[in-house]
Formats: structure tokens, sequence, C-alpha cells
């Protein structure tokens, strides 16, 4: 009796497929570059600047917040993604609201209501108080809202995801004391959302409300000594660290400097000028890319001036670049689909008809989903992913 052969093993590029895509545990030697994290959360944006479509917005809120609630850490930064739905939805009712009593320039045929109107004199032609509201102008007042809350959303997960400290590192020499005083302000909100938090669940817990203007009152002096005493402790560490003492630099070596970056950055607005005009594309790319060519000369020569190091710098590893590439990805996507299928990205609401959701973006869409897989875990999420399984295993 012959035995049956073994099955053949997987082949070396499955196997290193599955390793690929099995992410690690989440810890300071592979986390990922906090520039990476916020080049996705662009790409995102950028996709979502394009389009007015609903139900595209909607899928990269989605995508954005699925990937936030897989790859977030408990840091205080990382909660501060709820913050900025929160806003978002206040910029959705605000634009609402000024259409409403403002009025708009989109005709529309199906009356909603009609509010009084305010006369103005002749000097005020075309701006309208009150008046006829009809069902075009929320529709339309609705989805530029929403592309407007999209974009927050978007920054709100590059907040939440990447820490700020790292962000700092990967900022040339040039803008170091720019970056810190970025940085130190990025940080104040996520801190004073969860101060707020913590403050409201003391409260809470201790039986006393957490509604009204008291309440509210009450809870926002300790939130704003916290953040005193938060910006003393700064400062002080800022000083001891040497921040704002610069190297001894010549005269002309500044004066090069300062030229090269100010005419690299007029470059760079001249270039996107020229590419988001219609008759300056032509001269527009090779403008910006001259722009950028010498305002990057100009910030490494001012890294002279900088006499600090860095010490244990970011490395963009194969998941860093997988990260970034995938936002990059959707905006080149959408800006494609944007060219080719107008119509598709930005709906007409005269006459008013329902949005239909595109085929290829919503699946280009859907590449923003990539860091949920290869980014690392953070031990917090990777623990409440095994409780399940060791609960079940003590059952058996």
């Amino acid at each position: 009796m012959t035995a049956s052969p073994a099955p053949a093993p997987a082949s070396t590029p499955v196997r290193l497929l599955r390793r690929a895509l099995h992410a690690p545990e989440a810890d300071r030697a592979n986390a990922l570059p906090a520039g990476a994290w916020w080049l996705w959360a662009l790409g995102l944006a950028t996709a979502a600047s394009r389009t007015t479509n609903p139900l595209l917005l909607g899928l990269l809120i989605g995508v954005a917040g699925y990937v936030v609630a897989a790859r977030r850490t408990d840091a205080p930064w990382a909660r501060s993604y709820g913050a900025f739905i929160k806003l978002g939805l206040f910029v959705v009712a605000l634009r609402l609201v000024f259409s409403v009593f403002l009025g708009s320039q989109i005709p529309g045929t199906h009356t909603v209501f009609t509010l009084p109107e305010l006369p103005l004199p002749d000097w005020a032609q075309g701006v309208r108080i009150g008046g006829r509201v009809t069902a075009e102008q929320l529709v339309f007042s609705l989805y530029d809202g929403m592309k407007l809350a999209t974009l927050l959303i978007c920054v709100g997960a590059a907040n939440s995801l990447a820490n700020p400290a790292r962000l700092l590192k990967s900022l040339p020499g040039a803008l170091y004391e720019a970056g810190v005083a970025v940085v130190v302000a990025m940080t104040f909100a996520p801190n004073m959302v969860a101060d707020v938090v913590r403050l409201r669940t003391a409260r809470r817990l201790r039986g006393r409300p957490t509604g009204g203007v008291r309440a509210v009152a009450q809870i926002g002096l300790p939130v704003l000594e916290g953040a005193l005493e938060r910006s003393v402790a700064v400062a002080a560490s800022m000083d001891a660290r040497g921040y704002g003492r610069t190297a001894q630099v010549p005269a002309a070596v500044r004066h090069l400097t300062n030229v090269l970056t100010l005419g690299g950055l007029l470059g760079v607005c001249a270039g996107t000028y020229g590419l988001l005009a219609a008759q300056g594309a032509v001269y527009g790319l090779p403008l910006l890319l001259a722009g950028l060519v010498v305002a990057m000369a100009g910030l490494r020569l001012g890294g002279r001036r900088s006499v600090r190091t860095r010490y244990r710098p970011d490395r963009w590893g194969v998941r860093a670049w997988l990260v970034a590439c995938s936002g990059a990805a959707v905006a080149a996507a959408m800006i494609w689909a944007g060219a080719v299928d107008p119509e598709a990205l930005r709906p007409g609401v005269v006459p008013l008809t329902a949005p239909v959701l595109p085929l290829w973006p919503a699946a280009a869409a859907l590449i923003g989903l990539l860091p949920a897989l290869v980014a690392p875990v953070p031990p917090s999420n990777r623990a409440a992913a095994d409780r399940p399984v060791q609960r079940g295993k003590e059952q058996a």
C-alpha cells in the first residue's frame, strides 16, 4: 500500500505575503512614522476635496473611522477623533443655517418654506436675507458642508493616529522652532478633550450634573488651570533642552537661505496656481517642481543653524510606505475619476436627483483601508482582540 504524498509546502511568495499582511504588535521600535499617517490622511482629504457626492464622502469617512478604530492607541491625542466628528457635524449644520437665512445662488422650483425677507439698500444688490428656501438650495448646502466636514474628519484621523512628538522629528532643521510651536498647538486640543472627559466622569461619579451653564463653568476652570500648568512645564522643559539656541552662521549664508526659501515658496504658489488655472497648465508643473527644488535647497542650507541631534530617527519601512502610498493612490484615483467622469463626482441639484455611487471611485476609496491590515496593532487593541479567544478556551 503506497502512502499518499505529503502536501506541498506553500510557496515562498505566498508565505512572504502572509507574513507581510500579518501586522505585528506596535511598540517603539516598529511603530509607524507620524509622516506616514499624515500622508495617508492628506490623501483621503485630497480625494474628498474633489467630490461633493455624499455617498463617496460617507465612504471616505467610514474608511477613516475604521482605520482609527483599528489602529489608534490610548494616548491623549488619540481620543480627539470624536471631537473632530462633532466639529464636522457642526460645520454641516452651520452651512445649512447660512443657506437658509442668507440665501443661495442655486435656482430651485421646489419651495420648502418662505421666511420674511429683510429689505436691503441698493448697494447690497446680490445679497439676500430671508426669503424663499428651496429643496435644491438645501441639498447643495448639504453636499458642500459634507465636503468640508470630511476634510476635518480626515485631519482628525491623522491627529488621532500620529504621535505629534515623532512628527516633529521629521521636520527639517530649519523648521524646528516653527515645528515645535505647531506640535504644541496640536497637542493642546487633544489634551484639553481628555481633561474634559476626565472631569465629566469624576462629576458623574460624584452624582453632580454634567450639563448646563453652571457645570460648564465648573469644568472649564480646572481645564484652564491644567492647560496653564502644562504650558509652564513645556516652557521649562524647552528652555532646559536649549530651545531657540542656534549655531553661528555667516551673514551671507543666512541671506542666501532666505532668498532660496522665499523664492522656492513663491515658485510653489505660482506653479500651484498654474495647475489650477486652465490657461497656465503648461508652465504650472515645471514651475512647481522648480519651486520645490529651490525651497528644499533653502531648507537644507538653513538646517545648519540647528545644533540639535536626533535620537532614534524614524525609519521608513515597507509598512510606512504602504500606508502613505494607499492615501496617495486614493487621491490619484479620485483626481483621475474627476477628469474622466466629473458628473459622477459632482451630482447636480437642478433638477433634483438622487446621487449615484460610482463603482470605480468607490473601489479606489477602499484602498484607504490598507493601513488597517499592514499597520502595527496597538497593545490595547491586541489585548482586546485576544480576550474573547481566551474566554472561549476557558469555557471549553
